[in-house]
């Protein structure tokens, strides 16, 4: 297995001039004595003659797409050496900016066959191989994600949120005996999970709106654009990084309607998804070349064009005539701020496909500009209404 090589070369540390203890040379074959020859000064590198001596002579088990990885490792390092915490990474599938970088820049000695090449696959191998070819942006991060792929864990995060959406609007829908334009009814603004600016103090209900929606139509266009466009996503970037960026352009949809439409309440998941379709795009136009996906000049103005229609319904939803009982209707803005979610920090997230943001400048930037955003809104929420004297319609 690939764990073999990381058993193999646990005699370096990257920088550490202090030797290791126990290093288990075994497993390739050598002894002590091999660490020795491969670093005789302990330094935490090994250079690049004595590395491709040893996956040349010793039969390692290695993953092909990490044997491949590794070699481009070993040509792209101007040095002329391999650091332990590198090989490392590759081993244990982490990202590091470091790995990218080196691999990025050995792209060029990848002898294999493109995915697109590949026969005999199954079902499930051919729906991962469409989706690296739907989300990234360079044949290197696409045969390494379909090379190591698991379903474990698997991409659940959209779909549950997606279920529970559903299942909210139904048993609303059926208790109201209404399924398109739920908000005219009076008893709607009455659930507990509906953002609404007299009960702005629970603060859930800065998230729960998401479980809700305005009808039928706004329903149909979340959940399709949230399983076309996040499952994909998930799959590839993983349950963190897509849930974290999900939620907040629900939080940033929430606090930006307080902020500026102070009145209006909020409902549907349009913020989150936003959050997410505005970031694929950005990133499939900023890698405008690399990308592989079938018709992508006329999906990107298809879905332009659907993304534009539901904001217009929004803006016209909210400044209709309202029924005298129910007040104004739900805002637009979560759609445009969670736009602005997906093209800053949505937009990094995923061009940082196999690397670490914590090590990136601009995510630390960007999370200080959300926490700053985040801090104003509170004192926003807490101090504004009574100062600026809103008359905020009567909770339900």
């Amino acid at each position: 297995m690939a764990g073999v090589l990381c058993v193999a070369v646990v005699g370096w540390r990257c920088g550490s001039r202090a030797p290791v203890e126990q290093a288990d040379w075994s497993a390739v074959g050598g002894g002590q004595s091999e660490a020795l020859k491969l670093d005789p000064e302990n330094t935490g590198f090994i250079a690049v003659e004595n590395f491709t001596s040893l996956v040349e002579d010793h039969e390692l088990q290695l993953d092909p797409s990490k044997l491949d990885m590794l070699l481009a490792l070993v040509q792209s390092n101007e040095d002329g050496q391999v650091c332990y915490q590198e090989l490392i990474e590759l081993m244990s599938s982490k990202r590091s900016s470091s790995f990218r970088r080196a691999i990025a820049n050995g792209r060029r000695t990848l002898q294999r066959e493109i995915l697109l090449d590949e026969t005999g696959l199954g079902l499930y191998k051919r729906f991962v191989r469409y989706v690296a070819y739907e989300i990234l942006p360079c044949e290197t991060d696409r045969r390494w994600y379909f090379h190591q792929n698991r379903l474990c864990p698997p991409p659940v995060f959209i779909a549950i949120v997606t279920i529970v959406q559903i299942i909210v609007f139904m048993c609303y829908g059926i208790m109201l005996n209404k399924w398109v334009l739920q908000t005219y009814q009076p008893d709607f603004m009455k659930s507990p999970l509906v953002y609404h600016p007299g009960h702005r103090a629970q603060v859930w209900r800065f998230f729960s709106y998401m479980f809700m929606h305005v009808g039928l139509e706004q329903l149909g266009f979340n959940a399709l654009l949230q399983l076309m466009i996040g499952v994909p996503l998930e799959m590839v970037h993983g349950i963190l990084r897509i849930s974290l960026l999900y939620m907040a352009g629900v939080l940033a949809g929430s606090l930006t309607v307080s902020i500026t439409d102070m009145r209006a309440p909020v409902v549907g998941g349009s913020g989150g998804v936003y959050a997410l379709c505005s970031a694929h795009l950005a990133n499939v136009v900023m890698n405008w070349a690399g990308m592989r996906c079938p018709y992508k000049l006329l999906r990107m103005i298809l879905a332009l064009v659907c993304m534009s229609s539901e904001v217009g319904r929004a803006v016209w939803l909210r400044f209709s005539p309202p029924l005298p009982s129910s007040g104004p209707q739900p805002s637009f803005m979560a759609h445009l701020s969670g736009a602005v979610v997906g093209i800053s920090m949505g937009l990094l997230i995923l061009r940082s496909y196999e690397e670490s943001l914590q090590k990136q400048c601009s995510w630390w930037v960007i999370v200080f500009s959300f926490i700053t955003f985040l801090l104003f809104a509170i004192f926003w929420n807490i101090f504004a209404y009574e100062l600026l004297g809103v008359q905020i319609p009567p909770p339900p």
